[in-house]
């Protein structure tokens, strides 16, 4: 992105970093969009093509606009009005453009766009970006030509074609002006004068940016393109040309150079097509180039006319040549020797560093070379004799001891040394060398594969033949003089694996012919193996006998008769051959070594031993080293170094002094200040070390082992490398490299054994001595300890990022990183391995003393004085561009340390420490992840760029896994440190901004970002998510942690929110659909997963902070069905919109709907999962393999559960290895076979868990976010009808794809999850809809509600289906199920209607009605649930009875309501028939003891309580029919309640109060009781009521009970506190007695229990029905004020409940009596004075005075009180019947205040009423009114019932006291004995402990109650029965007891 002055028509940098994109993609990338792209581009730059590089002019003009623009503004493209600029930035404009002298405007755009990318370059000015920004613009120009100009040599890409032929015009000469005319240093020095450079990055990136290497480039690859006249100013140009310092060219020279190298190729002349215009370019050439002017460089003069000498010999073979040119070639050629051409070839283009980096550089200088030898082989001759004739001079002079002469010249031997060198070095595997070798025919059937072997007899090309014939010609009769020369083209032409192989062979067949004469000494020729060899062996000979005895001093000084400096130039030579060969070579290596005259190995490191200079031991050790690839080889080599004792490890007794290399170290190597010898050894020890390493080594003489070496290298070796003097200061660098390359070797192979740690005895010449350790043990000890070793690896990563910093090249740079990179490994090895090193040590108990490394990194660098270890390493990722491999290393230690928290405080600190540093470090962090080269996929092994590539791409993935890690510690920690947040603030007060914004760096959520919005806004979706899956998808999670961090979230959501719009530009690409590989699949699910995730938190937030339109645009996005046009701007409208279109024309309205987004995510996740087939093993027993598998098993960072495979591959080998005796042997190669399938099944398992474990995390984001949808966003964003057909849609789509039968297993629990909550919402919705009158009016016809009817059963179905499909196993799984079913039964419920108390409709009319909605889905329900017959049933009773507890309470559940539903009982005969009521009855007894334990002050679960109500509450409901109730009693429900002790186990109220859960939410001992004890009186009550048949039967057994637990049924009547509880207790108590109150039969027992429950009866009702009912619902309503309203209403229903029961029992005690009043018993005494009189001084009587408050029998003044208070009562509640229903009906017209009233008891929390919405407020208002109707009709029933009761127990008593009672004399009274409790006749009368009755009392009473019942009281119950009992339909006989009553009370006195 960047700002564009509106004016400015030249710009320099932004359009031209958009062509460099698109040639990039179009050209490297081949992306087809770009392609259309690239010739917009190019008509529209075609100038800077044409004028490359001419900067816009300046004029006055524009500098008067600029220097307004601080006043009058600027017009910026694309912004509104004109923008003003600071005064300081028209300054830095005035510069720039004088800088760089560029049009004012231009220089303002450029410092706008510096500005704009200021935060991607840390610590520059926007002055200093706007000058890497101006030399950027020329970069691009210049890569776009050169790309564009490989494109069409290399693909012909015709399009482009044109464009190119267009900038021809005239390029040639502009670029070679430009590259005469700039100069470097001028130009550094003129940025420097003007502070246009900033620190040392900075210039070297301008440095950088001086790419003009790209204008020669486009020349060179123009492959002869050029005209006449180009050529001839390039000719010109190179004539002036000059070399640097040491004799080379600089890079553009060569690319220069090359380019006419290319002109003078003239292989593009076709034959028979020559013109007039080839004949005029090639005069010219050729007379240019056969001027004699000497060029300032002869050799580069020399070149051009060999190439051009060349081209004329080409020319002279084709038919028409120009023979007036041709004849002049061999002159020319002539002319290039006298000039030294090879020599000029191989110091002055060789020399150039670019040159080996460029293919066709290589292939041409081949081609120049190979031409000379093939076409020119007179001259090749004339060379060869001239060499000969040379070697016989200089061989004569020597022997006359005079000077050679000094016209001698080399061409031959520069020829070879240049062959050599050029082919020695082969970057791109060319393997041109090749051409120098033919096949012969004995080679023809080796087992080799080479480019010309396999093809049989088939005749070479003639070059090829005259190449090969070059070599072996030159070899034969060799001059001594060319000898050094020739071995050195050797060495060159075997470079390469074939080539070493032709080599060999030479060398093997140049060795003694036969027939050969003797004159030749030993062997044939003086160059085969044969001569070499024995040279070597004679060598041996000779200095053997030399080999002084180590005692004597002279040791140090060579020996008179050694070896020549010529003789060693020649042993090096071959040596350096050898050492190539061997090295490309196997089948040479062990050919060589196994040869029984020669062998090499012995005679080598005999003469290692010898004196001899340290650089040919050093050669010696190289060549050993190229052998010990071999590990045949490397085993022997082991044993023979250790008895050569080329390392002294064994001291003779009586030694003073050390011999061997140590000595050589020390002493000679140190004081030469060169060190080839030790170099070589490290080689040497890192070549055997990579093979195993022989555990014996040494046995016998010495402790046997590595140790000594070990030593070696690090004591000698290693720790004095810096304080050693150095004469090449790149050696220093080379030791250092070389020793860490062992150590690190060793330590990577180690693997920490228990065996390490146990001390072990080896017995040495009789003694016991300790063994050695292994040597990665060693190491490992020494990094974990403060040890010299590891303290100079951290000041060597100090100096190294130290030397780094300052950007400038110094000699061994690359040695260093190298060695930088050596130590980075180690401390990353040291680092995984020490939890298992220290683990095993602390097993051992061993006495070592290690520190944890990491602690180590803290400790303080004795450099600095500070600790800044670990920030060292940091500061490496900013140097990732350079050394990727350092970076890569340092960000996985970064990670490794990044698990422990204590340390990340302490990092967090020292990171912030130092400003400058900190911003580097962040700097650094953020270009790793900035990365673009960076790819991912990469298989190991490809060339280096995609080897850099995957490192990049790895060091960014460590990254975002140690952000990922420190975002799960506490804080403060690295990652909000480098994300960006404060650190030293709270977290959430980060305010965060763009880059650049307020100052805000560019940290790594802006890297992060960038990385996901790459293609975001394209119609294909971010790019990252399909380049690179797996860095996206850490990305993502990165985002999505800081979004569910509550520390982070509010910051992050609303940058993410305003700044980027990032949510929802990714969620429209959803789902991600990547190609088919199966860790693309992993990684594509994983991404949407975070993604999913990240957008349900931003509902839920958006939703709590009422953003609404934020969540409106998301819901539309993902639920929306109708197509959206988002990306009709891209211009991409391609093929689907025409489609469409089309099929909508066709079509009408069906294609209009798309697929929901949330939909299209579900189907991206497939369900169905391939799983591995089973073991099939011959050997392995397959259960010990399976655990084998199983104890190799461990949790990876994602936290799937996954086998180590490497591990188990080593325990199977080591089983395989432990196997004896021949059979073993014999059949090893089927074990490891085996052993190969068994892992192969494990990687597959793997790879299945890690499929399945995303797909579960798939779908529980897809899960939580639906969810999230549907309950945490406002209602009302989708309307109901919606949401219905939303849940519809995702409810079947999930039951589709989880009902499939290849769906795995493992995804069923979630998908049960979100069907559960699914059901639950369509439950709700159509409830809401229902009450918000939606109605059911036309429900009958159209289907329920807006989901038709149909859709409904669909789900229903499947929903059974998926019940069934579960089978046996799955209970918790099913358990959501269940609940689902619940709610979806729900649906068919009717709702709560309110009690009109109206007559309404006739019998007739309520049967013939229509069926309603609810009855009709009831139905039709029960239809689709019969369907499936007794599998579903089966399925359901078995988990009610069995298994899991919340399956378990829910199966009951399901069986509750089906039962409730079902009007043909089949379920409940099914449940009674299969026995498993039966279960569920018996179960009880077993529950008891569990229950028991539940009463204890503190229980251990409430598990059995829940589901014991449950079961009581599935009971209660079988128990409603009769046939249910029956078949209960006959499975012995009450006998088994009977034995159950719980009910006897009354907690004591007020024991428990202090034990009570604060919360609230674990109930006190009392209401658990409670909760045990109400289920069972509420299925007593039912089943008393329901049995009308066998109703003796059943109440016979209830009272039972009622003995059987008679201390507890009479606590609980004399309860002393009255609570709502307690009352309801008592409801159902006292309705259970007055059913079970049987005739008395002779049973004393029951007598006398009925006969106590009678008194505690009528005492309670004295206590309800008098005073203490007032003061028990003020208690009430104090105890809860908040819900005092419902409160008080559920106690006056408890209360009147009671007292209806206690007067039901009364009347029922009434009447079994007797069935004429005056046979019947009295219960009431005859007084009718009323109790509230006299109850009223003694309101707490009954708490202080037990035995006076129940010794006497109530008075009927207490029945008429009752009466009174319930006429009272009636009325009362007969108006608030009235009025509730009356607002009910004008619901619309309440006023707001008394809407929010009726509100308030139904929702909690203060200032909840506010918050609704005023629809959900009409709703809540309206159910408060029915509750309030229907609790009104209730109290309404109850009070007309005891009324009813109460006039007829009145009626009884006065009958029996006026009329049949005779009244007793007092003075009978003190007769003993008479008046008993067993019902003996009290004056005529029984009674229940009633005193003698006098005629006073009688008296008395009738004149009470002719006053209490009098006129008024009368006609109130008169107006009840006319206000009620008619409406009801039911007859009362209230009228009649009145009539009698008054009857009686106006009877006159006896």
């Amino acid at each position: 992105h960047f700002l564009k002055l509106t004016l400015n028509l030249i710009p320099l940098w932004g359009p031209l970093k958009e062509l460099w994109e698109t040639v990039e993609g179009a050209v490297l990338r081949r992306q087809p969009e770009s392609v259309h792209l690239l010739d917009l581009q190019l008509k529209k730059h075609k100038p800077h093509f044409v004028s490359l590089f001419k900067n816009p002019a300046k004029s006055a003009e524009q500098r008067e606009k600029v220097r307004k623009a601080s006043t009058e503004g600027i017009a910026i493209q694309g912004q509104q009005g004109s923008r003003l600029l600071p005064e300081q930035l028209l300054t830095e404009a005035f510069i720039l453009s004088d800088l760089f002298d560029i049009g004012e405007l231009a220089a303002l755009e450029l410092l706008l766009a510096g500005e704009h990318q200021q935060p991607h370059f840390p610590g520059l000015t926007r002055g200093l970006v706007a000058v890497l920004l101006y030399w950027d613009g020329k970069f691009c120009v210049a890569n776009s030509l050169r790309s564009l100009i490989h494109a069409i040599v290399l693909f012909s890409l015709k399009h482009i074609f044109i464009h190119y032929e267009l900038m021809s015009q005239g390029l040639t000469k502009r670029i070679l002006s430009l590259v005469s005319e700039i100069n470097v240093t001028r130009e550094f020095e003129r940025l420097q004068k003007e502070r246009g450079l900033g620190n040392e990055k900075h210039r070297k990136e301008v440095g950088a940016k001086w790419l003009l290497l790209s204008f020669p480039h486009s020349l060179s690859c123009c492959q002869s393109s050029l005209t006449k006249d180009d050529t001839l100013a390039l000719i010109g140009h190179l004539e002036t040309m000059t070399a640097e310092a040491d004799g080379s060219l600089d890079s553009v020279n060569l690319a220069l150079v090359m380019a006419l190298l290319y002109c003078l190729d003239v292989s593009f002349l076709e034959q028979g097509t020559e013109d007039r215009e080839e004949r005029q370019y090639v005069s010219a050439v050729h007379s240019r180039l056969m001027d004699s002017q000497p060029w300032k460089l002869p050799g580069l003069q020399a070149v051009c006319r060999l190439a051009w000498a060349l081209a004329l010999r080409a020319l002279s073979q084709l038919p028409q040549a120009l023979v007036e040119f041709t004849e002049a070639d061999e002159a020319l050629a002539d002319q290039a020797l006298l000039g030294d051409v090879f020599l000029f070839m191989k110091e002055g283009m060789l020399g150039c560093e670019s040159c080996g980096q460029e293919e066709f550089y290589i292939r041409r200088i081949h081609s120049l070379i190979t031409d000379f030898l093939a076409l020119m082989p007179v001259k090749v001759k004339q060379l060869r004799n001239r060499a000969d004739e040379d070697a016989r001079l200089v061989h004569m002079s020597l022997q006359m001891g005079s000077e050679p002469p000094s016209s001698l010249r080399k061409d031959l031997d520069h020829l070879m040394v240049l062959i050599g060198e050029f082919y020695s070095k082969d970057i791109f595997g060319l393997e041109l060398g090749l051409e120098f070798w033919c096949p012969t025919e004995s080679l023809q059937h080796t087992s080799l594969q080479g480019s010309y072997l396999g093809m049989a007899l088939q005749r070479p090309p003639h070059k090829q033949v005259v190449l090969s014939k070059f070599v072996r010609q030159m070899g034969d009769l060799l001059p001594s003089t060319l000898y050094i020369s020739y071995l050195r083209m050797l060495k060159g032409l075997a470079n390469g694996p074939q080539c070493a192989h032709y080599c060999f062979s030479l060398l093997k067949t140049n060795g003694k012919k036969p027939g050969a004469s003797s004159e030749l000494g030993v062997a044939g020729s003086p160059v085969s193996w044969e001569h070499f060899f024995h040279s070597l062996m004679l060598y041996h000979e000779n200095l053997r006998r030399d080999l002084p005895n180590p005692d004597t001093s002279h040791y140090r000084h060579p020996p008179l008769r050694g070896i020549t400096q010529r003789e060693l130039e020649g042993l090096t030579a071959f040596l350096q051959l050898l050492t190539t060969i061997v090295t490309w070579s196997e089948n040479a290596r062990l050919a060589l070594c196994e040869h029984p005259q020669w062998t090499p190995v012995v005679v080598m490191l005999g003469l290692l031993q010898c004196s001899v200079p340290p650089v040919l031991k050093g050669e010696l050790l190289h060549c050993l080293a190229a052998f010990g690839k071999s590990p045949e080889i490397a085993a022997s080599l082991w044993q023979s170094l250790e008895y050569t004792q080329i390392l002294q490890t064994v001291r003779a007794p009586g030694q003073r002094q050390a011999a061997g290399i140590e000595v050589e170290l020390n002493e000679i190597e140190s004081s030469c200040e060169e060190y080839p010898l030790t170099r070589a050894f490290c080689q040497l020890m890192s070549t055997l070390v990579e093979g195993s390493l022989p555990v014996n080594l040494g046995a016998g003489l010495r402790v046997p082992g590595f140790e000594p070496y070990l030593t070696f290298l690090r004591d000698a070796v290693f720790l004095p490398f810096p304080t050693r003097a150095y004469r090449r200061p790149a050696e220093k660098w080379e030791v250092a490299d070389a020793v860490l390359e062992v150590f690190h070797k060793l330590l990577r192979d180690y693997e920490p054994q228990p065996s390490d740690f146990v001390q072990e005895m080896v017995e040495l010449q009789g003694e016991q001595v300790p063994a050695h350790k292994p040597p990665g043990h060693s190491i490992m000890f020494h990094l974990l300890n403060d040890s010299p070793m590891l303290a100079l690896c951290l000041s060597l990563l100090e100096e190294g990022v130290r030397q780094l910093d300052t950007y400038a090249p110094f000699p061994g740079k690359k040695q260093l990183e190298s060695a930088v990179l050596h130590c980075l490994c180690l401390l990353d090895l040291a680092l995984q391995k020490e939890v298992m090193f220290m683990d095993l040590l602390r097993e051992s108990q061993a006495s070592l003393l290690v520190s944890p490394l990491e602690q180590l990194l803290q400790g303080v660098s004795p450099q600095t004085r500070r600790a800044d270890h670990i920030v060292n390493i940091a500061r490496y990722l900013y140097h990732s561009s350079s050394n990727p491999e350092a970076a890569f290393q340092s960000a996985k230690i970064l990670r490794h340390i990044a698990r422990y928290p204590n340390i990340q405080m302490r990092l967090v600190g020292d990171f912030t420490h130092d400003q400058a540093v900190s911003e580097k470090l962040m700097a650094g962090f953020v270009e790793c992840l900035d990365n673009d080269e960076a790819e991912e996929g990469i298989e190991k092994g490809d060339d280096a760029l995609k080897k850099i590539a995957r490192i990049q791409h790895e060091t960014q993935i460590h990254i975002l896994n140690l952000l990922i890690t420190s975002l799960e510690l506490k804080t403060p920690n690295l990652a909000l440190y480098l994300l960006g947040y404060e650190v030293k603030k709270p977290v959430s007060s980060t305010n965060l901004q763009d880059p650049g914004v307020l100052g805000c760096p560019r940290s790594c959520l802006h890297a992060i970002l960038s990385l996901l919005q790459r293609g975001s806004e394209k119609r294909s979706g971010p790019l990252l998510s399909r380049q690179a899956p797996h860095l996206a998808e850490l990305c993502y999670q990165v985002i999505y942690q800081l979004c569910a961090c509550a520390d982070t979230s509010g910051p992050t959501m609303r940058y993410l929110r305003t700044s980027q719009d990032f949510l929802f530009s990714h969620l429209q690409h959803l789902p991600f659909i990547l190609p088919s590989e199966y860790r693309n699949q992993i990684a594509a699910l994983s991404q949407m997963s975070w993604l999913m995730k990240t957008a349900a938190i931003e509902l839920r937030v958006t939703s709590l902070n009422r953003q609404r339109s934020h969540t409106q645009r998301l819901v539309n996005l993902l639920l929306d069905d109708q197509p959206h046009t988002q990306h009709a701007a891209d211009g991409e409208s391609g093929m689907e919109e025409q489609t469409r279109s089309v099929s909508g024309f066709l079509h009408f309205d069906t294609v209009s709907k798309v697929r929901r987004k949330l939909l299209s995510v579900l189907d991206a996740i497939d369900f169905s999962q391939d799983v591995p087939e089973l073991l099939q093993l011959d050997f392995f027993e397959r259960t010990q393999i399976e655990q084998v598998i199983s104890n190799c098993e461990h949790v990876n960072e994602q936290g799937h559960t996954v086998c180590n495979v490497k591990l188990l591959h080593r325990v199977l080998v080591a089983e395989v290895n432990a196997l004896q005796g021949m059979a073993a042997i014999g059949q090893r190669p089927l074990l490891m076979e085996e052993v190969n399938s068994i892992l192969q099944q494990v990687v597959e398992r793997n790879r299945v868990r890690r499929s399945l474990s995303a797909k579960r995390h798939a779908l529980q984001s897809w899960r939580s976010l639906v969810e999230t949808l549907l309950t945490a966003c406002p209602a009302d964003l989708i309307p109901a009808d919606d949401r219905q057909l939303i849940i519809r849609d995702l409810l079947l789509d999930l039951h589709d794809k989880v009902l499939s039968e290849d769906a795995a297993g493992e995804l069923m629990p979630i998908v049960a999850g979100a069907v559960f909550t699914l059901t639950a919402h369509l439950s709700q919705s159509v409830l809401s809809e229902q009450q918000q009158g939606a109605g059911l009016e036309g429900a009958a016809s159209s289907g329920f509600a807006s989901i038709a009817n149909s859709a409904l059963h669909l789900i229903l179905r499947k929903l059974l289906d998926f019940i069934l499909c579960t089978g046996g196993g799955f209970q918790r799984l099913r358990a959501h199920l269940y609940g689902s079913l619940l709610y979806y039964l729900q649906i068919a419920q009717k709702p709560e209607e309110p009690d009109t108390l109206q007559t309404g409709k006739s019998m007739w009319e309520r049967l013939t009605a229509p069926e309603d909605g609810f009855s009709k889905l009831q139905r039709e329900n029960l239809a689709i649930i019969e369907s499936y017959g007794t599998a579903l049933m089966e399925v359901v009773c078995r988990d009610a009875c069995d298994g899991h507890e919340i399956g378990r309470m829910l199966a009951l559940a399901v069986l509750d309501r089906i039962l409730s539903i079902d009007r043909q009982n089949q379920w409940l005969v099914y449940l009674c028939n299969s026995g498993y009521l039966r279960v569920l009855v018996e179960s009880l007894r077993q529950d008891d003891a569990t229950l028991q334990g539940l009463l204890t002050p503190q229980p251990p679960l409430l598990k059995p309580l829940y589901i014991y109500e449950s079961k009581m509450a599935l009971l209660t409901r079988v128990a409603k029919t009769g046939q249910g109730a029956v078949e209960l009693l006959r499975c012995g429900l009450v006998s088994q309640l009977m034995e159950c002790q719980v009910f006897d186990m009354i907690p004591d109220s007020d024991a428990h109060r202090v034990m009570r859960d604060q919360s609230g939410f674990i109930p006190s001992p009392l209401d658990r009781y409670r909760q045990i004890l109400l289920p069972t009186l509420r299925l007593f009550q039912v089943i008393l009521t329901s049995t009308t048949t066998n109703h003796q039967q059943g109440a016979a057994q209830v009272l039972q009970w009622l003995i059987v637990h008679a201390d507890t049924i009479q606590s609980l009547l004399r309860c002393q506190e009255l609570s709502m509880r307690a009352l309801q207790e008592l409801s159902l108590l006292t309705g259970i007695i007055s059913k079970t109150a049987l005739p008395v039969k002779s049973n004393p027992i029951s007598n006398l229990s009925s006969l106590l429950q009678q008194r505690l009866c009528l005492s309670l009702l004295g206590r309800l029905a008098g005073s203490e009912r007032e003061r028990l619902l003020k208690q009430a309503e104090m105890a809860a004020p908040g819900e005092s309203a419902e409160r008080r209403e559920e106690m006056e229903v408890a209360m009147q409940q009671v007292c209806a029961n206690i007067m039901e029992y009364c009347q029922t005690l009434l009447l079994q009596s007797s069935a004429q009043a005056q046979f019947s018993i009295c219960l009431f005494g005859p007084s009718g004075g009323e109790p509230a009189g006299r109850d009223a001084g003694r309101a707490d009587l009954s708490s202080t005075l037990p035995s006076v408050a129940y010794s006497r029998a109530p008075s009927l003044g207490l029945v008429l009180y009752l009466l009174k208070n319930s006429a009272a009562d009636f009325f009362r509640f007969h108006q608030s019947h009235r009025q509730s229903l009356g607002k009910l009906q004008s619901l619309e017209q309440l006023p707001p205040e008394e809407l929010k009233e009726l509100c308030q008891g139904l929702v909690s929390g203060p200032g909840g009423v506010e918050k609704i919405s005023s629809v959900q407020r009409s709703l809540l208002a309206k159910r408060r009114l029915v509750q309030l109707i229907n609790n009104r009709a209730k109290l309404l029933a109850l009070c007309s019932y005891v009324i009813e009761t109460c006039l007829f127990v009145l009626w009884r008593h006065l009958e029996y006291y006026l009329l049949y009672c005779t009244p007793t004399d007092p003075k009978d009274s003190l007769l003993p004995g008479v008046n008993s409790f067993g019902g003996l006749r009290a004056g005529g009368g029984r009674g229940l402990g009633l005193s003698r009755v006098s005629q006073q009392d009688l008296d008395q009473l009738q004149t009470e109650m002719a006053t209490g019942f009098g006129e008024a009281l009368q006609r109130k119950l008169l107006e009840v029965e006319g206000l009620y009992s008619q409406v009801r339909s039911r007859y009362t006989f209230i009228q009649a007891l009145v009539r009698r009553i008054r009857g009686l009370l106006r009877q006159p006195k006896i």
